[in-house]
């Protein structure tokens, strides 16, 4: 088990609902509730919205883990702004919410806030998009930001879980 923070994309969140239904899978869910409880499991307020343009089984778990979900501050508003200005093509402006640069702002923001523990948490971003040479997605633009990115199975073994 490990004190990874963890800053989850909307992508893990579907694919994981997608492959693992909640009704089906439950224990991985109740792991993913109890990582919340510990505010170990968080994403910006942007991935609730992505999720719940749907009226599905996540999009109700999702609703019922206000816990997770945190409103933008100040400062990754401003992080996105140079995410943005740097990286203009991570997002699609047709796209009614897009929560990729928000995620990374999350993160980001979290690296840089002084930390009062004895040990160093490493905050890692869960996403399921790849790097794919220099094409503009969420590993790409933390590695910009020195912030690490994994997938949920990754997550998984981080986390020591087996099923």
């Amino acid at each position: 088990m490990s004190s990874n923070c963890y800053i989850i994309d909307t992508s893990s969140l579907v694919k994981l609902n997608r492959n693992n239904p909640l009704d089906v899978f439950p224990t991985i869910w109740k792991k993913l509730e109890q990582l919340i409880k510990e505010n170990r499991l968080i994403a910006p307020k942007e991935v609730l919205l992505e999720i719940t343009q749907n009226d599905d089984q996540l999009s109700k778990w999702a609703k019922n883990q206000r816990k997770m979900f945190k409103n933008p501050t100040q400062k990754q508003i401003e992080i996105v702004k140079k995410i943005l200005d740097k990286f203009p093509s991570l997002i699609d402006v047709e796209r009614k919410y897009d929560a990729d640069p928000w995620v990374i702002a999350l993160a980001t923001e979290m690296a840089n806030s002084p930390q009062k523990t004895l040990f160093t948490v490493k905050r890692l971003i869960v996403t399921e998009e790849i790097r794919r040479g220099e094409k503009v997605r969420i590993p790409f633009v933390a590695d910009d930001f020195s912030i690490d990115s994994i997938d949920v199975i990754s997550m998984f073994r981080e986390e020591g879980w087996k099923f």
